[in-house]
C-alpha cells in the first residue's frame, strides 16, 4: 500500500507483525500556493516535454522557473513515477499530495509474514506487540494539496495526479497562491519567494518550513541535472550568489516547534516526542531500555528502517509503552524528525540484542514492498544529514559496514533467522544516500582486484522481483539498489540457497522480501573466480555469481581486509551476536550462549571485514536499572560480510589479510 494507514507490520520490524489501519493524527495548515514568470529564458523548450511543461507553468502562473524546479527537484528530483504515488501520497514531479486516492488505490503486501522479537535478548520474553489503532482522523492538510491544486487550476485532479505537464502546473499554481497570500508580489527575483517555498511544504510550524525552504535554496544555488525516469536530461543552473529574503517566513503565520531535548543536527527540523519508559503489569515495561552509551558501550551502527506506515500513526505507536521503539522516525513529505529514544538508552527495533545495544535506528515512513511508492528528495536528505552528525559524534564510519539496513542485520541465533525482517528493501537507493553524505561509493582497487563493492545504476538497474501486491505476481519495473546471485555464471542456473532462511534447503525465490540471493549497494565481498562478464562471491559459504559486464558493471574493484579461516582449520563458526565468552561474567549476570548461526566459513573462503568489536553484553532485564551490567569480555570479533546480512567470527578462528589492489 503506498501512503496508506494499513499496517500489516510493526515499524522497523519490515514485516512480522500484524496490525490494522493507522489513521492520520496532527493538523498542517496549507495555504494555497501559486507561481509566475520564467527568470530569463533562451530558446523556447520542446512541447511536450518536461522542461517545457517548467518553462510553461512558470510563465503562466509568474513562479521564477529556478524556484519552480527548485521545489521540484527536492520532491522528486524531477522524476514522474508514472503517475504512481508517493509513500505519503504525492503524485508526479511536484509531489501533489492526494492520500485518500493513494489508500484508496494501494495493494502491496508489504512485508512477509514472521517472528521477530524486536528486543532480541534472551533474558526477557519475546516482544511480539499487538497495536492498538486510531481511527477516523481528519488527514492533515500536507496530505491534500492536490485537491487544492485543482481548486486554483481548473484541473482535474485525475490529470494532476497523471499528467506531468499538468502537475508542474499545479505546483505553480500553489507556490503563487502562496506568494499572493503573503501578501508578496509575483516577482521574478527568486530570491522573493522564500516564505512561498516554505509555505510550499505543507508543513505547520516554521522550523520545518524553514528546513525545507533552506534546502531548496541550496539545490538552485548549486544548480542540479539529471536524466530523469522518462529519459529526459533536466538542469537547473546554478545562482551561487542567491541570496533569499528569509523574513518572509515570520509573516506565514506558522507555530513556534521547539526542537529542545534533542540531538539533531542544526540544519534539519527537529522535535523531542519521547517514547515512554514505563512499567505495566506483571513487572514488564517498556518501550526501550535506559543505558549510559557511548561511556559504558560504543554507539557502533546506525540502521535504516521504513515504517511500513503513515506518519501519524507510527508516532502513535511509539509512545505507547506496550510497543517497540526507535530512535528517530522522519517524515516523508518535508523530511521533518521526530527523536524518541536518547542516544544514551537502546531502543528496541532491530531485532538482535547485541544489534540494539550498539546502535541507533532510523524509521523513513515508508513501504518496502511498493517499488512506485517512492522516497522523497527531502527525507532522503534529511536522513543524511541527520546520519553524518551522529557518525561524526559517535565516531562511526560512513560505510555499509556500519550504516546497515534492518536487512544486514544477523538473526541472534539459528531460530531466529528465519523471521528477520527485510526493510527497508531493494527500492531505497544506497548510492544516493551515500553520495548526499559525501561518501558515494566508487572504484578504489585495480582492475581485477581481490575485492567488490557492489554498485548498480540505480534507476537502470531493474531486476525482476515478485510479491509486492501478490504473491509470486511480478512486481513494477523499479530502480534497485540490489544484484541477484546464481550458483553458475548463467541466469539461467538456480539463485544461490540461503540454510539459515530455508533450513530443509528450499530455493531462494524472486520474492521482494526474500534476500537470500541478492547483494546490495555499497557492500564488499572477497572475489572467488571471475568469467567473462561474470563475477563470483564468496557468500553464505558458497560462490555466488552475479553479472557484472564491464560496459555496465554492477559491481566494482575495492580494497580492505578479508576473514579467511587459519591454517589447520577447515571451517569456523559463523555467529550472528558478538557474546562475551563465558568466564567474562560477573554473579547475578546470567551467562549468553555464543550460538553460532548454520553457517560455516569454510577454508579457502574469504570475506570482507567491517568493524573488529570486543565480546560485549548489555544485561538488562528490569525495569529498576541497578541490576544492569555491561559485560565486556577478552574475546574479539570481526565483522564480516556474510550474505546479505552481516555476520561475525571469532579473532582467534580466523586470519587477515589484505585484498589485492
Amino acid at each position: 500500500m503506498r501512503g496508506t494507514a494499513t499496517y500489516p507490520n510493526a515499524p522497523g520490524t519490515s514485516g512480522r507483525v500484524r496490525r490494522t489501519a493507522v489513521a492520520v493524527a496532527s493538523a498542517a495548515l496549507l495555504l494555497p500556493l501559486l507561481g509566475a514568470a520564467p527568470s530569463g529564458t533562451s530558446a523556447p523548450e520542446p512541447a511536450g516535454s518536461l522542461r517545457g511543461a517548467f518553462a510553461a507553468a512558470a510563465a503562466e502562473y509568474r513562479v521564477p522557473q529556478s524556484v519552480l524546479l527548485g521545489v521540484s527537484y527536492l520532491q522528486s528530483r524531477w522524476d514522474t513515477h508514472g503517475g504512481a504515488p508517493s509513500v505519503s501520497g504525492g503524485y508526479g514531479p511536484m509531489h501533489l499530495t492526494d492520500a485518500r486516492t493513494a489508500l484508496a488505490e494501494s495493494g502491496a503486501r508489504h512485508h512477509s509474514e514472521g517472528t521477530e522479537d524486536a528486543r532480541g535478548d534472551g533474558s526477557r520474553a519475546p516482544l511480539l506487540p499487538g497495536t492498538k489503532v486510531p481511527r477516523n482522523a481528519e488527514l492533515p492538510a500536507r496530505l491534500t494539496t492536490l485537491r487544492k491544486a485543482s481548486e486554483l487550476t481548473g484541473l482535474s485532479p485525475e490529470r494532476l495526479r497523471t499528467d506531468a505537464a499538468a502537475n508542474v502546473a499545479g505546483g505553480a499554481a500553489l507556490l503563487a497562491a502562496a506568494q499572493r497570500q503573503l501578501g508578496e508580489p509575483l516577482s521574478g527575483d527568486p530570491a522573493d519567494w522564500y516564505g512561498a517555498v516554505a509555505r510550499f511544504s505543507a508543513a505547520d510550524d516554521s522550523a520545518t518550513a524553514a528546513a525545507y525552504a533552506d534546502d531548496v535554496y541550496d539545490v538552485i544555488r548549486g544548480g542540479e541535472r539529471r536524466t530523469t525516469d522518462t529519459g529526459e536530461r533536466v538542469t537547473l543552473a546554478a545562482r551561487p550568489a542567491l541570496r533569499p529574503d528569509t523574513a518572509q517566513l515570520r509573516r506565514a503565520g506558522l507555530r513556534q516547534a521547539s526542537a529542545e531535548g534533542t540531538e539533531c543536527p542544526a540544519n534539519v527540523s527537529c522535535e523531542w516526542i519521547p517514547a515512554p519508559y514505563e512499567e505495566f503489569g506483571d513487572g514488564d515495561y517498556g518501550n526501550h531500555d535506559l543505558g549510559d552509551r557511548p561511556a559504558a558501550q560504543r554507539i557502533e551502527y546506525i540502521v535504516v528502517h521504513d515504517t511500513e506506515g503513515a506518519w501519524e500513526g507510527v508516532l502513535n505507536m511509539v509512545q505507547d509503552p506496550t510497543y517497540v521503539s526507535w530512535n528517530y522516525t522522519l517524515r516523508s513529505t518535508d523530511g521533518h524528525i521526530a527523536q524518541h529514544v536518547k542516544a544514551k538508552d537502546v531502543a528496541w527495533h532491530a531485532g538482535n540484542w547485541y544489534v540494539n545495544a550498539k546502535s541507533v535506528g532510523l524509521e523513513h515512513e515508508g513501504f518496502l514492498a511498493s517499488p512506485d511508492a517512492w522516497y522523497t528528495e527531502a527525507m532522503y536528505r534529511s536522513s543524511a544529514r541527520l546520519v553524518t552528525y551522529l557518525a561524526r559524534k559517535y565516531g562511526i564510519p560512513l560505510d555499509r559496514q556500519h550504516i546497515l539496513g534492518h536487512d544486514n542485520v544477523p538473526g541472534p541465533t539459528a531460530s531466529t533467522v528465519p523471521g528477520m525482517h527485510t526493510d527497508p528493501g531493494p527500492y531505497w537507493d544506497w548510492q544516493h544516500y551515500f553520495a548526499l553524505m559525501g561518501r558515494p561509493f566508487h572504484r578504489t582497487a585495480k582492475a581485477d582486484g581481490g575485492l567488490v563493492t557492489v554498485l548498480p545504476k540505480y534507476a537502470e538497474h531493474k531486476p525482476l522481483y515478485t510479491g509486492c501486491v501478490t504473491k509470486g505476481e511480478p512486481c513494477a519495473a523499479h530502480g534497485s539498489s540490489e544484484v541477484r546471485l546464481y550458483s553458475l555464471p548463467d541466469e539461467s542456473s538456480p539463485l544461490i540457497k540461503d540454510i539459515g532462511l530455508r533450513p530443509s534447503g528450499g530455493d531462494s525465490t524472486t520474492d521482494v522480501n526474500d534476500i537470500g540471493s541478492r547483494v546490495s549497494t555499497g557492500q564488499r565481498y572477497a572475489v572467488a573466480e571471475r568469467d567473462g562478464d561474470w563475477t563470483a562471491i564468496w557468500y553464505l559459504g558458497q560462490k555466488a555469481w552475479f553479472k557484472n559486464p564491464r560496459k555496465q558493471p554492477t559491481a566494482v574493484d575495492a580494497t580492505g581486509r578479508v576473514a579467511t579461516p587459519k591454517a589447520g582449520l577447515s571451517e569456523v563458526p559463523v555467529y550472528g551476536r558478538a557474546y562475551p565468552e563465558k568466564e567474562a561474567y560477573p554473579a547475578g549476570v546470567p551467562v549468553q550462549a555464543v550460538s553460532p548461526l548454520p553457517y560455516k566459513l569454510l577454508a579457502g573462503q574469504r570475506y570482507a571485514v567491517g568493524a573488529t568489536v570486543a565480546g560485549e553484553y548489555f544485561y538488562a532485564p528490569t525495569f529498576d536499572t541497578a541490576p544492569h551490567k555491561v559485560v565486556i569480555g577478552k574475546d574479539k570479533y570481526y565483522e564480516i560480510q556474510f550474505g546479505h546480512r552481516v555476520a561475525f567470527v571469532r579473532a582467534a578462528d580466523v586470519e587477515l589479510t589484505g585484498s589485492a589492489s
